[in-house]
């Protein structure tokens, strides 16, 4: 199949189209500049230009594909409206040109504020009001009424491995390095769900390849780590003390990523594995910080 990959230069797009290349999917891979296409002709994919702002671009690449993965987004925590209306328009980009083909769109969405205080399941379904982007997830699982075999992809808080994580553990490890401590938040019980990028990769191509219409998947491997052992194997990592900071002072010390790693999030992914046959066969988080994959520089 030739699939029109968006995000596919970034962290989990690069290992899900090197992973769809290898299951023998063909992958043309949405670039902004020139330096996107140059890491996405090196993966073995087409580089397709193309934009996000760029309604156009993005229907023009949809309509040489027979699928869309849509794993780009915009993660500026400050302009988040804006970035779900663009995320909005690119998956009603991709939906004009699959009507009616029953070929798979999927996107990305999260599990973080999934459900509060338990243990989320493929079955939940958050409130919009926790982050804009849920709605684009509820209204992508609606499209399968229009023929197109829409599935959202739920992934967990971390998606961790070697080299390159930009993302909310790197930010820890950064904030341990610049104040010379690890910190978690109170008793540090809260719960955060991790997956191994490459884990992800392959459940991305299996939800390809053979996930049905309107159907919610976990990107999950552990559901449930306390975040005070995220702190501590970061401590031991970097080489840092390792304390408890007050909840109250999540901000001051955390700044904009306290309120994430306060969240007690785990998730499920029970329903993935059974209908996917998708068995998480790669480093834990734990195991990838302890190798260095996160000296906080």
């Amino acid at each position: 199949m030739r699939i029109l990959v968006t995000g596919a230069s970034g962290w989990i797009g690069s290992a899900s189209v090197v992973e769809l290349i290898s299951a023998g999917h063909q992958v043309l891979g949405l670039a902004r500049n020139e330096e996107a296409a140059a890491k996405i002709r090196k993966l073995g994919a087409e580089a397709v230009k193309g934009s996000l702002d760029d309604v156009a671009s993005l229907r023009a690449a949809a309509e040489r594909a027979e699928g869309v993965v849509h794993l780009g987004y915009n993660h500026d925590f400050s302009q988040m409206a804006d970035a779900a209306r663009t995320d909005r328009a690119a998956i009603d980009a991709f939906a004009d040109v699959l009507h009616g083909t029953g070929g798979p769109l999927l996107i990305a969405s999260g599990t973080l504020g999934l459900a509060p205080g338990r243990v989320g399941t493929e079955s939940d379904m958050p409130n919009p009001a926790v982050h804009p982007r849920v709605a684009n997830a509820a209204y992508t699982l609606g499209l399968a009424e229009r023929g197109i075999r829409s599935l959202v992809v739920r992934f967990a808080p971390t998606v961790h491995g070697a080299g390159g994580d930009h993302g909310f553990v790197a930010t820890l490890a950064k904030i341990a390095r610049a104040k010379g401590v690890s910190a978690y938040l109170g008793a540090g019980r809260n719960r955060w769900s991790a997956v191994n990028r490459l884990d992800a990769a392959r459940l991305v191509r299996l939800a390809v390849d053979k996930a049905p219409p309107a159907t919610v998947l976990h990107a999950v491997a552990e559901e449930a780590i306390a975040t005070r052992d995220i702190a501590e194997a970061l401590g031991r990592s970097i080489q840092v003390p390792v304390e408890s900071v007050p909840v109250d002072r999540a901000a001051a010390h955390f700044d904009w990523i306290g309120p994430f790693f306060g969240a007690d999030a785990p998730a499920s992914n029970a329903r993935t594995r059974e209908l996917l046959d998708w068995e998480p066969s790669h480093a834990t988080l734990l195991e990838d910080i302890a190798a260095g994959h996160y000296p906080g520089r």
